[in-house]
């Protein structure tokens, strides 16, 4: 986990990096052409973009310290919804049981690295077989942030809902399905419109504090590729004789291209606590092929969707001591005719950790001292 982390960080900081060099050797070829005070001007908006410490202190304070280290449990949930919407209409859900981590994690300013270890394979309760893997890394500065993403899941769902089969089916229904599996890996990038008195950073990475309710329009891209296997072959003979042939899909590959608008609100409900909420609608461009069973004919569709991406937390952080809850979930809709998937993922965390070892503008203040 850290060297994947380390990795990533590098390929997203590495075209500002770029850029600004780039940007400096343009300076040099055409000192002669350019006048001196549009260079000025548009050097000062270069480094007024990429300086991430700008913000207003009488909304945000500053992190004191340099390093932090906490706690870190995490629960994954998903689900998945797959319906025909013909005129006899059918649904069938899916989702595995929630599963559990637990890990440490050290903390340099808005980056934390370190490793998480699922709690039920301590005890020896998941099988290989069964076993999943999971990435996420989010970062949040006070402009930008981003959200890198892979998910492939194991094999232990259990059907949870069961609608317009055969009558001999109890609402009720639910039982062990080893017939699913998919793979599904993106990323999120982000943009914080009142960066200046609005943190992400405050709710979700406590590298500050917000001081002042605050709240920012937020807009990104998304891109993500989803592979899902549907053995329909292995559902309970019930779901197999009633089954409507739009229903047996083999294999969907869709990617999902995304441009979202949303927006965010800090509400500081007490001194040092801070409660964030954040919704995103997204308008999704997706292209995918479905195989369907044998003797039916595949299909390739592109089309618009709506997906949502969710944030919330609330934490307590005094500067020097944290304990926190927050929430990100992703949810991706594909509609067609008469067939529809939905999917969903979501992250739960819970969290308490300290910072230490003082800035060095910080070192001659009292270490005690609220900001």
């Amino acid at each position: 986990m850290p060297k994947r982390s380390i990795i990533w960080l590098w390929i997203i900081w590495l075209p500002f990096s770029l850029f600004a060099q780039n940007e400096e050797r343009e300076f040099d070829l055409h000192d002669s052409i350019v006048p001196s005070t549009q260079r000025q001007g548009l050097s000062r908006a270069i480094k007024k973009f990429l300086n991430f410490s700008d913000f207003d202190t009488t909304y945000i304070s500053p992190n004191r310290y340099n390093y932090a280290l906490m706690l870190n449990h995490f629960t994954n949930y998903e689900y998945y919804s797959v319906r025909n919407t013909s005129l006899t209409p059918q649904h069938l859900s899916f989702s595995p049981k929630p599963h559990n981590k637990i890990g440490v994690y050290f903390g340099w300013r808005w980056i934390f690295l370190g490793w998480a270890v699922d709690t039920e394979g301590l005890y020896g309760k998941k099988s290989g077989k069964n076993r999943g893997t999971e990435f996420d890394l989010s970062l949040y500065s006070s402009k930008l942030g981003v959200d890198i993403f892979y998910h492939r899941t194991g094999n232990s769902y259990r059907i949870d809902k069961v609608i317009g089969f055969s009558e001999d089916i109890p609402s009720n229904y639910s039982e062990d399905f080893n017939g699913l599996k998919v793979n599904m890996k993106g990323m999120n990038l982000y943009y914080i419109f009142n960066n200046r008195r609005f943190s992400y950073p405050a709710a979700f990475s406590q590298s500050t504090n917000q001081r002042r309710n605050a709240g920012s329009f937020i807009a990104g891209f998304s891109t993500s590729t989803h592979n899902l296997n549907f053995d329909y072959t292995k559902l309970p003979t019930l779901i197999q004789e009633t089954m409507n042939p739009d229903m047996k899909v083999r294999h969907i590959k869709y990617t999902n291209i995304s441009l979202n608008f949303g927006y965010a609100y800090n509400w500081v409900f007490a001194r040092n606590c801070l409660a964030c909420l954040s919704l995103s609608p997204a308008i999704a461009y997706k292209t995918s092929r479905i195989e369907k069973a044998e003797g039916e004919i595949n299909d390739w569709y592109k089309n618009f969707n709506i997906d949502f991406i969710l944030r919330a937390g609330v934490v307590y952080n005094n500067s020097k001591y944290f304990v926190g809850t927050s929430f990100l979930g992703r949810t991706y809709d594909y509609y067609r005719n008469h067939f529809s998937l939905n999917n969903g993922f979501g992250t739960l965390q819970v969290y308490v950790g300290f910072n230490f070892y003082l800035k060095k503008e910080h070192r001659k203040t009292q270490q005690g001292k609220s900001y």
